[in-house]
């Protein structure tokens, strides 16, 4: 396994792939170039995918290749690049499992407040990164961060991905990157489904990608440690988030202006 908190220790970092793994050619082209583009402008990244969408807003939507052929084409693609992967977990009985090749486990936002899932994700002794639920305060997300720290485990990483407001919108509240800095947590700012809009095409989401540089942008100015992103060669095409998802051509353009921004001193 790789050691993603030496990784990423007091340095900006980058976590960013395909939504869902679509195939392996596909994710391995993206992984491939990002992994290049990060390594031009000396930022650590962390390959992410999902083998599972469980959440998708119809049932007969695109999930992915399930656990099985999703662990055996991330851990093909870790082992090619030697990048990190970091993947969804939905259920108690897969934090394990997972665990045996992802170097980070992360709680979908849905589920952020559900125990035995972050309880069994603490126990692999594995980075987790936890995303705020869309319906959660930021001062809220304490109570997850303590239920993984009552298992004696501390490697707890947040990310802030937008609030509800109303129906089918999300919105970003730029205080909660510097509130959640507080529980002592690297934060993360996910710039990609921050402009989702959820079922916001009817049975399935929307999305407003052309918002998604300058909320980066503004997140890395707040002083947030990580940046998340979903990133597809075309996204419009993409099986699942496509309309919030980030262009792969584009990737290099925007994560240098990122880059620069970071390289300025920020003491929030």
């Amino acid at each position: 396994m790789i050691d993603c908190s030496t990784l990423v220790a007091g340095r900006p970092f980058l976590i960013a792939g395909p939504c869902v793994l679509e195939s392996l050619d596909l994710a391995m082209t993206v992984a491939v170039e990002l992994q290049a583009i990060a390594r031009d402008l000396n930022l650590p990244l962390i390959f992410k995918s999902s083998y599972d969408k469980a959440n998708r807003t119809a049932g007969a939507s695109f999930r992915g290749p399930g656990l099985d052929m999703g662990l055996d084409w991330l851990a093909q693609i870790k082992s090619r690049t030697g990048l990190p992967v970091i993947t969804d977990i939905h259920e108690p009985r897969q934090a394990s499992l997972v665990a045996e090749v992802a170097d980070v486990l992360q709680i979908p936002a849905f589920l952020c407040r559900q125990t035995d899932l972050l309880l069994a994700a603490a126990r692999t002794e594995r980075i987790v990164n936890i995303k705020k639920g869309q319906f959660m305060a930021p001062w809220d997300m304490q109570g997850p961060v303590e239920k993984i720290r009552s298992e004696g485990f501390d490697r707890i990483w947040l990310t802030e991905r937008g609030s509800m407001f109303g129906y089918n919108n999300l919105v970003v509240d730029f205080r909660s990157l510097v509130i959640m800095k507080q529980f002592g947590c690297p934060v993360i700012f996910d710039a990609t489904h921050s402009v989702q809009l959820p079922g916001g095409q009817g049975m399935s989401s929307g999305g407003q990608r052309e918002f998604v540089p300058p909320l980066a942008r503004a997140a890395v100015a707040c002083g947030c440690q990580g940046l998340f992103m979903e990133i597809h060669p075309d996204p419009d095409k993409a099986l699942c988030d496509g309309p919030n998802s980030w262009p792969l051509a584009k990737a290099r353009t925007l994560l240098s202006e990122l880059a620069a921004i970071w390289s300025i001193p920020n003491e929030c």
